[in-house]
């Protein structure tokens, strides 16, 4: 009986993996196959077609229409950006408030988070003036700032969950050998922060990979633009022409590095986000 019971349990928990295994990876399949088709193939429901082109690919990074090969390099750098300075910040954060006690700490801390709440629409006015002040409006390095509003605030709670969870024993050996705060942070603790440093990066890079509000406000010149803006932008041969295969081809290449992160990295990326959420 229990055999049985085991054996049923089982099946119904590889049956839902299954389904959720389909009903998320079905959409990228159908943006491949939407990718590969042209002319009126793009109104056949089937999900492979005969006669599929790489057409849409080859126009797009011909860069006939708009230069999509230069919009993906200032995401990249953008993005990139945006992770190195997330990660500096909030490690540093992260021990003054995972390993130092000092009164208004829980408050710091949940404000910090409180941050990451506010809509973008509520601090695209005042984001918008200090760009400009700074001098960044119109450029995509100057996308880095506002994107640290919503990278920052999550890296450093998680990394202020993991940091807390380390041995005091590590931290006071080394303070009995002399090391100073950034020399423990960067010698002692920062190998025993792989994990957490790995997920919270590549949450940061998705993020920043992925916005969209900010990019279309702060960057108007067209070489200047960054990946999802891109998209919005492909247009067909007429007003009525919406030219689905290049935008799913966009799409697609988009995604793949996203993919390609994530399956190198999904050990530590499970690793990480599990350690930081076993204590508080």
């Amino acid at each position: 009986m229990n055999h049985q019971r085991s054996v049923l349990g089982s099946a119904v928990i590889y049956g839902l993996a299954a389904l959720v295994t389909i009903v998320s990876v079905y959409p990228f399949l159908f943006a491949v196959s939407t990718s590969l088709k042209t002319g009126s193939a793009l109104f056949d429901p089937s999900l492979w077609t005969r006669g599929a082109s790489l057409a849409n690919y080859a126009s797009l990074l011909a860069g006939a229409e708009q230069p999509f090969l230069r919009h993906v390099l200032n995401s990249v750098v953008v993005s990139v950006a945006v992770v190195a300075l997330s990660l500096a910040l909030g490690v540093t954060a992260a021990y003054a408030l995972g390993r130092i006690s000092f009164k208004g700490r829980g408050l710091l801390l949940g404000s910090i988070l409180a941050v990451s709440m506010f809509p973008q629409v509520a601090v695209l006015a005042g984001m918008f003036e200090l760009i400009r002040a700074l001098g960044l409006y119109n450029r995509a390095i100057g996308l880095v700032l506002p994107y640290l509003i919503f990278t920052l605030p999550f890296t450093v709670w998680v990394l202020t969950t993991f940091m807390k969870q380390l041995p005091k024993e590590l931290e006071e050996a080394a303070i009995m050998d002399g090391c100073g705060p950034l020399r423990i942070i960067w010698q002692v603790f920062m190998p025993l922060l792989w994990p957490a440093l790995v997920s919270t990066g590549l949450l940061a890079f998705i993020a920043a990979w992925n916005e969209f509000l900010f990019a279309l406000t702060f960057v108007l010149d067209n070489n200047e633009r960054t990946v999802p803006v891109s998209i919005s932008l492909i247009s067909g041969a007429s007003l009525y022409d919406i030219p689905w295969g290049k935008i799913m081809a966009a799409s697609v290449l988009v995604t793949l590095p996203l993919i390609a992160l994530v399956l190198v990295f999904q050990r530590k990326i499970v690793s990480g986000l599990t350690a930081g959420a076993v204590k508080g």
